[in-house]
């Protein structure tokens, strides 16, 4: 019986498969790279950060990398990248559930715009700077202010508002999927009295990091009354370690009449682009608004 020749090896496609390897690595190596020199230079709450980082990424797979799609391959580091940077650089299950999808978006809009320029033989690192230039500041025109506020109004069951603001909160399990996601919830709280310069101190759930080793990190919260009028109280944030890392909480005021609570929480969007982040930190803040109203409705 004659023996069958073996296949001979296709060198093309090695080089190309080598090459493809070479390209993930180097994208993950930059990205991981970029992420230390923004963080250490304090703007990881910038757009450069959360555009520029996955556009980093996917301009060194247009550049180092030949795959089939550059799409593909693409989604395929960003998503290697996510995955690390919980254990390897420490991030938190929120901090990863809000920036996947901007990265996502980023990388996805980057790597189909090269893909269709590689197609039509265009250079393919043109036309994803110009979207990027769009991403990053032309979008910023239309973003939201910086400072916000948002209202949630409760019906009161017969309840004394004023007596359940002036005494030591009680706080229960939110009931809002969105805030159950990994945001931080109360469990304490110490302090009363509506009168002006009374003070509340709120412990939180503490910060659980996915790094490896990493340890609780305690999270709190002290409010002090600023103003108080008939049927009003507005609480001003004097020292906040809890929210500090996704928004810069101002004031929290309480107005009730009528059968009814409205809860205003006044804050300042410290993240970048706004395009993305307004929504998002006005959508969460609404949230929080509510399970205030809440607990202090029943």
């Amino acid at each position: 019986m004659t023996d069958l020749p073996e296949p001979v090896p296709d060198a093309r496609h090695e080089r190309g498969a080598r090459r493809t390897l070479a390209g993930l690595l180097l994208a993950l190596f930059t990205g991981f790279l970029l992420y230390r020199v923004l963080h250490t230079g304090h703007l990881e709450q910038t757009t450069l950060f959360y555009v520029g980082l996955p556009a980093v990424i996917a301009i060194t797979v247009v550049l180092t990398a030949r795959p089939r799609t550059v799409t593909g391959l693409v989604m395929a580091v960003i998503t290697v990248g996510l995955a690390l940077a919980g254990p390897l650089l420490g991030e938190g299950i929120v901090c990863l559930v809000f920036a996947a999808p901007l990265f996502y978006l980023v990388g996805l809009l980057v790597g189909l715009t090269a893909d269709y320029a590689r197609r039509r033989g265009a250079n393919g690192l043109a036309a994803p700077l110009v979207l990027l230039a769009l991403l990053g500041g032309g979008a910023e025109l239309t973003a939201p202010p910086r400072d916000g506020e948002v209202t949630v109004t409760r019906a009161l069951a017969g309840t004394d508002v004023e007596h359940a603001l002036a005494a030591v909160p009680r706080f229960g399990p939110p009931e809002s999927p969105f805030l159950r996601l990994g945001f931080p919830r109360p469990v304490r709280a110490e302090g009363t009295g509506l009168e002006v310069g009374a003070r509340r101190e709120i412990t939180f759930t503490p910060r659980r990091s996915l790094g490896l080793g990493a340890v609780p990190e305690a999270r709190s919260m002290t409010l002090r009354v600023k103003e108080r009028a008939p049927g009003r109280v507005t609480f001003s944030v004097v020292r906040d370690t809890t929210l500090a890392r996704w928004l810069d909480l101002r004031e929290a005021e309480f107005a009730w009449r009528e059968g009814t609570l409205g809860v205003t929480l006044r804050y300042r969007r410290t993240f970048d682009p706004g395009w993305y982040f307004g929504p998002l930190q006005r959508h969460a803040l609404g949230e929080a608004a509510g399970y205030l109203a809440g607990t202090f409705a029943r």
